[in-house]
């Protein structure tokens, strides 16, 4: 009799995936997309590709990007004249987009900082020339700089009434306002019955009269550097904007209104005074930098003296996406490439137009990311 037939083991099988292994290329991925969507990530990103599109740039003017680098270093960095300069411009940057920054708090989009910029430089050297020359600082300076900043607001002020009174939209009233702005300062500072100083010869210049010493910003780092006091005021004033905006009950109202004006209106909230005020503050932000630059040197009221600034402004606030520490940082940045730009055509003779074109890459591919991760988010 045969023994009987060993059972047959059972065929080896592959171990079932776990969920969690399943699972892990799509948790990396995630995992993956998450960090790139990540504020610095982006930023990095941005500028390395805005940076490849500049040695572009540097080796089409014929230059090579060694010593265009060390000329946009030096520009920057050099000394403590391009230092202080660089803080001035950073400052009057950062005064813009914290103002743009509380004004998209509360849901509107505040494009108007050139002209409440010319508003407040314009009513700063009105009030600036109309002082007497011994006028003492400590009451020349708050003046002028109040001055312009009551005017920027007072100007926001006429778009913030249209957009609440009306319903017409802000975009559209601050834009236009803004060439409206450029219109003033240009015919005051031709006009000898407004603004221009007497006519002594041919080469005087279209501009005010110098504002007297009492008005006029005091430095903070010595006589060789121009970096002068609205340095420490744009620092103080995004500290201030940033604690009330996260802490007080005004920037949580402020964040309900621009979320939803509708539900905002049903709690309560008084919709029209929260984004005429963000409108107004952001006015009174950048009349504030048109003050400034009327008070620190040469101390006049001159034809284009705002050089883009409400503009460049506008898309600091935009890039830094409502955070105040971005503001600061981003205003830093293009404060220093701006300046640096100065001394790229002057010592390597390559076009100042080209920061500019970096930086208007800088924000394209910024905005493109954004978009980008935006659409990942969502699934689309």
């Amino acid at each position: 009799m045969s023994p009987p037939p060993l059972p047959l083991s059972a065929p080896e099988t592959a171990p079932a995936s776990t969920p969690a292994t399943a699972h892990a290329p799509r948790t990396a991925r995630i995992r993956l997309l998450s960090a790139l969507r990540h504020p610095v990530a982006v930023a990095v990103l941005a500028v390395l590709l805005a940076g490849l599109a500049g040695v572009g740039l540097v080796m089409g003017a014929g230059t090579q990007p060694a010593v265009a680098w060390d000329a946009l270093v030096e520009g920057m960095f050099g000394s403590q004249y391009a230092v202080g300069s660089s803080l001035n411009s950073a400052a009057v940057l950062a005064l813009i987009a914290t103002g743009f920054t509380v004004a998209h708090r509360a849901g509107l989009v505040n494009v108007g900082g050139e002209g409440q910029l010319c508003a407040g430089g314009l009513a700063a050297a009105a009030v600036g020339t109309a002082l007497p020359s011994g006028v003492p600082a400590a009451l020349g300076v708050p003046l002028v700089l109040a001055a312009g900043a009551l005017a920027g607001g007072a100007w926001a002020g006429i778009a913030a009434w249209l957009r609440t009174a009306r319903g017409t939209s802000e975009v559209i009233t601050t834009l236009l306002l803004n060439f409206i702005g450029v219109g003033l300062v240009s015919v005051a500072v031709h006009e000898e019955a407004l603004l221009r100083q007497p006519v002594t010869s041919s080469e005087t210049l279209p501009q005010s009269a110098p504002l007297p010493e009492g008005a006029r910003l005091p430095l903070i780092g010595g006589v060789e550097s121009p970096a002068t006091a609205i340095v420490l005021i744009a620092a103080v004033a995004a500290v201030l904007t940033g604690l009330v905006l996260r802490h007080t009950a005004v920037g949580l109202r402020l964040r309900s209104v621009g979320h939803s004006p509708a539900a905002s209106a049903r709690m309560g909230l008084p919709v029209a005074r929260l984004e005429g005020g963000g409108l107004a503050f952001a006015g009174a932000a950048a009349g504030l930098a048109g003050a400034s630059l009327v008070a620190i040197a040469p101390y006049v009221l001159a034809e284009h003296f705002s050089s883009g600034y409400g503009f460049s402004g506008l898309v600091v606030g935009l890039l830094a996406r409502g955070s105040l520490t971005a503001v600061a940082a981003v205003s830093l940045l293009f404060g220093f490439l701006t300046n640096g730009g100065i001394n790229l055509q002057l010592a390597a003779e390559v076009p100042a137009s080209s920061v500019q074109i970096v930086q208007s890459l800088l924000v394209l591919f910024v905005a493109a990311a954004m978009f980008t991760t935006t659409r990942d988010r969502s699934g689309s």
